[in-house]
Parts: structure tokens; sequence; C-alpha cells
């Protein structure tokens, strides 16, 4: 399973890459691709939109976080996400 997390890259100050990787792999792991990239302390953030609907359609999940940061920049509301809760 693939899912798009947050990869930091930065050692005094948190940078973190988006990036498409395997479940199992750590988190400073190797990644499939770069699909963008976010810098918390200067609110910046650049996505590789077609990059993260073909993930999307081929079944990665978001983290909360990564999820979060594709709603503010509206991703979801050009991909149609389902995504239905199991209680």
């Amino acid at each position: 399973m693939v899912k798009l997390r947050l990869k930091r890259c930065g050692k005094k100050q948190p940078l973190y890459q988006i990036v498409a990787i395997d479940v199992r792999s750590r988190r400073e792991g190797r990644d499939l691709r770069k699909v963008g990239f976010y810098d918390p302390i200067k609110k910046k953030t650049y996505l590789n939109i077609p990059g993260i609907q073909y993930f999307l359609e081929k079944g990665a999940q978001p983290t909360e976080t990564v999820s979060d940061i594709l709603k503010k920049a509206g991703v979801f509301t050009k991909f149609h996400f389902n995504q239905t809760k199991v209680n």
C-alpha cells in the first residue's frame, strides 16, 4: 500500500517533502516520488497536482497532515476523493 506522507529534510528548521512512499518504509526511507514541498515556518507549499492525483487514483491514502495540506490547497475539489470511514 502506498501513502502520501511528510518526509523531513532540514537540520535546524523543519522543512518537509510530500512523498509517495510504501507503508512499510521508514519516514526517511526511499520514496517512490516526490510530489510536493511544505515549509511550516514560512507557510509555503508547493504541490505537483498531477503527481498527487495520479497516486490518489491508484489508491494511495494521504496521512492526516498531508490531507489537511491538500484540503487547504483545494486538491480534493478537483479530485473527487471518496473515502468511507468504518467505525
